[in-house]
């Protein structure tokens, strides 16, 4: 049996349904007692961000873990390994989602005009404001971490007429960028993209210092990982007008709870978690999945 613990594009849930039993209830991490029962002696398990495959849940039996997208900070990667379960990332799969998501939120956010809606309909017409918006040719890009995320992002910025500039301590090439150290990004960039995994090294990594280090009037857009910034630090930084702009796309906290700190947060666009999910995309990374998931039980 199968158990498909997330939303996954329905053909490919079909498809597996032709090769296996397969129970699809993509609302489980919203229910821990119907997940480990349910995940009790399962061949496969596929997830998404929300599942923790960590603890108890090693223990239910599953061979192996398909994860629909690239992220692996829910999966216990060492407890896998322990147990002999293999995990497959649907790697690549969704590389051109997060890129265009963060070339062309970084374009709204420099542009700004996209934010007068409230104010036409109240009958101002504020063109003189946002009149003053910036093009994103000539700005240069500044991307924290250079896997094939960034990669993809640094190109289509080049595409616009971007310089683009990249720091990661392990990247072994820096090929469509210039190379430089996260400070020198920080402080040159335009645009600051974050592309770097959640660990202990990069929780919190965008914080009060590294928002003031930026150059006035940059924008910052997180379609990485929740928990690399520092989110009240990133709404302070947009209230005094030093961002000029910030796109958020992963949080802390997801969903976000009540006591979240983004209420009438200037030039602040919000995104549930989908920088990697469009039609296209989930349907490419459930495919892959799906593949990756049956080869390794021998459905074929």
């Amino acid at each position: 049996m199968i158990l498909i613990t997330e939303f996954m594009d329905e053909a490919w849930v079909d498809w597996l349904r032709a090769r296996a039993e397969v129970v699809y209830e993509p609302d489980l991490p919203d229910r821990p007692d119907d997940l480990a029962r349910l995940a009790d002696g399962v061949q496969g398990l596929i997830v998404r961000n929300r599942t923790q495959v960590r603890g108890a849940l090693l223990d239910a039996g599953f061979a192996c873990v398909g994860r629909l997208g690239v992220g692996l900070d829910n999966i216990d990667l060492d407890g896998c390994a322990a147990k002999g379960i293999a995990v497959f990332p649907a790697t690549g799969a969704n590389t051109l989602s997060v890129a265009e998501y963060v070339v062309t939120t970084a374009a709204i956010l420099l542009r700004g005009a996209y934010m007068m809606r409230p104010a036409m309909e109240a009958g101002d017409w504020p063109r003189g404001v946002a009149g003053q918006g910036r093009e994103i040719a000539g700005k240069v890009l500044g991307l924290v971490g250079y896997g094939e995320i960034a990669r993809k992002t640094g190109a289509l910025g080049r595409a616009l007429g971007m310089e683009v500039v990249a720091a990661d301590p392990y990247a072994t090439d820096f090929e469509g960028a210039r190379e430089a150290s996260v400070a020198e990004v920080l402080a040159v960039a335009d645009v600051v993209s974050l592309h770097v995994p959640l660990t202990d090294e990069t929780r919190d990594m965008v914080n009060a210092d590294a928002l003031a280090a930026m150059k006035p009037g940059a924008v910052l857009v997180n379609a990485a990982r929740g928990g690399i910034v520092d989110e009240a630090a990133v709404c302070d930084a947009l209230r005094s007008g030093h961002l000029a702009g910030a796109a958020l796309d992963t949080f802390a906290a997801e969903p976000l709870d009540a006591a979240h700190s983004f209420a009438e947060v200037p030039n602040l666009i919000l995104t549930p978690h989908i920088g990697g999910v469009t039609a296209e995309a989930n349907t490419r990374v459930s495919e892959m999945t799906a593949r990756a998931v049956a080869d390794h039980l021998g459905l074929g």
